[in-house]
């Protein structure tokens, strides 16, 4: 019977700004596993896209998605996955943004791509889709203060967060457990972050939601 109590592969996923990151690494280091994260700022097309997405959308996700794949598979050639790995992304959060950002005839190519490299990648034991109010993701943005970013509008960062939860509601690949962050912190406050591992400690069976009362 498989080991709840510390899923083989953990995904964490969430909107700009949310903390996927910092949790990742916080979640890493407890369970001892091995991390894959993404490296946003290697994309040479991200800081124009962000001052002209009609421009250089194609090209900023074409970029992605094939360097996210590229990472992804890699994990599976070397098999991670026989270790305990959080990831900081999914596959699936390229569409997502593809969805947004290229009109219909790019969506189309770029569709045909992302059909074929995510049928063969690995799907994680545990989803955990981290949530927070667009005026909370404004201020994390801020908060870290990353060059690339400066110049993003408070309109995407609400249409992203928008098109994140639509994608929530339907994502059936596997057990999946939607965290509202807005009044927690999991990286500065311990009890905080105890109470998520207490949640994904027990079996999570489909689409769960957790809203704790928190520290903030």
């Amino acid at each position: 019977m498989k080991d709840w109590r510390t899923p083989n592969y953990i995904a964490i996923e969430g909107p700009i700004g949310v903390g996927k990151s910092s949790l990742t690494l916080k979640l890493a280091n407890h369970f001892g596993a091995e991390t894959i994260m993404e490296h946003v700022e290697e994309n040479p097309f991200l800081a124009g896209f962000y001052k002209d997405r009609r421009q250089f959308a194609f090209q900023a996700q074409m970029f992605f998605l094939l360097s996210r794949n590229k990472q992804l598979a890699e994990a599976n050639q070397v098999s991670l996955f026989k270790q305990k790995v959080v990831a900081d992304y999914m596959l699936e959060k390229d569409r997502i943004f593809a969805l947004i950002n290229l009109d219909s005839e790019e969506f189309k190519l770029y569709n045909q791509m992302y059909e074929v490299l995510l049928s063969r990648l690995a799907k994680p034991d545990l989803v955990i889709f981290l949530s927070a109010d667009t005026e909370t993701l404004v201020r994390r943005i801020a908060k870290r203060g990353r060059n690339f970013e400066a110049g993003m509008a408070e309109k995407y960062i609400e249409e992203v967060n928008e098109a994140y939860h639509r994608w929530f509601f339907h994502y059936d690949a596997g057990p999946s457990l939607q965290v509202n962050t807005s009044g927690i912190d999991f990286v500065e406050n311990e009890e905080d972050f105890i109470k998520l591992l207490e949640k994904i400690s027990r079996p999570v069976k489909g689409r769960e939601f957790f809203n704790p009362l928190g520290s903030m």
